[in-house]
């Protein structure tokens, strides 16, 4: 069975190499998507629906099932794909679930993105100066060195421009519009990740809400914050193999 998994924003794959060295899996596939550690094709726009096709075209082409793993955008970009293509998947994760809540408000930093002039300032702002400096920043929000360099060396204006498009193509009402086929992501067994200490992602209620809503079981990591497959690798390790054995066990 094939492991996909899809990293978010300001990343790259290299956000899963600590939680992927913890795994006893060799089959491992790590998509990032265009302007996310990926290069933004021709003609790609970077919005809410071009991410879920780009996620379902790169599913189709492995030709089975997979277990979807996806974290911030990836973890949106993933309950979209069990939503609508639900055949794709064997199981899917997610740590965006609450995304889809009609009353889930975007954190500041993404309300600043879809501002005109203060989205371009703030962009300009993260993800320009050095390798150096830009590593330091991800230091700071709680990323180990290691994986901030790496990340930090794919920051820039492509991404940039991908940050902008998307969170421009996601203010309210598009999310909870879209969040109104929730309960269609139950057609596959699906696992919510409520890291407690991650703040952008709504209250723990509503991500228990939304998890409810999309038939998905729940596995709180307490004390750990929206990178939590970094900080705790181990951790976050065993919640993963434990949801996908007992659906191996199912099966």
């Amino acid at each position: 069975m094939t492991t996909v998994f899809v990293n978010g924003n300001p990343e790259t794959a290299a956000v899963w190499d600590p939680l992927c060295a913890e795994l006893d899996r060799a089959d491992v596939l790590r998509l990032s998507p265009p302007g996310f550690g990926a290069p933004i094709p021709d003609g790609f726009d970077c919005t809410v629906p071009a991410y879920r096709d780009w996620l379902i075209g790169a599913l189709e082409a492995l030709g089975q099932p997979v277990d979807l793993v996806g974290h911030d955008l990836g973890g949106i970009f993933a309950v979209s794909v069990a939503m609508a293509r639900p055949d794709l998947l064997r199981t899917w994760v997610s740590d965006a679930v609450s995304a889809y809540d009609p009353d889930y408000v975007w954190h500041d930093l993404a309300q600043g993105w879809q501002t005109p002039e203060i989205g371009e300032k703030s962009v300009a702002e993260r993800l320009g100066g050095t390798l150096a400096e830009r590593t330091e920043r991800m230091v700071a929000r709680g990323i180990t060195r290691p994986v901030a360099a790496q990340l930090a060396a794919a920051q820039g204006p492509q991404m940039g421009r991908a940050i902008l498009a998307y969170y421009r193509s996601a203010v309210q009402p598009v999310m909870a519009d879209l969040g109104r086929n929730l309960p269609a992501a139950a057609a596959r067994p699906g696992l919510a990740v409520i890291a407690t200490d991650d703040h952008v992602a709504g209250s723990r209620e509503m991500r228990r809400r939304s998890a409810t809503r999309a038939g998905a079981q729940v596995a709180e990591l307490d004390g750990l914050g929206h990178w939590w497959m970094v900080q705790d690798p181990v951790r976050s390790a065993r919640a993963l193999t434990s949801f996908w054995a007992a659906h191996d066990t199912a099966a």
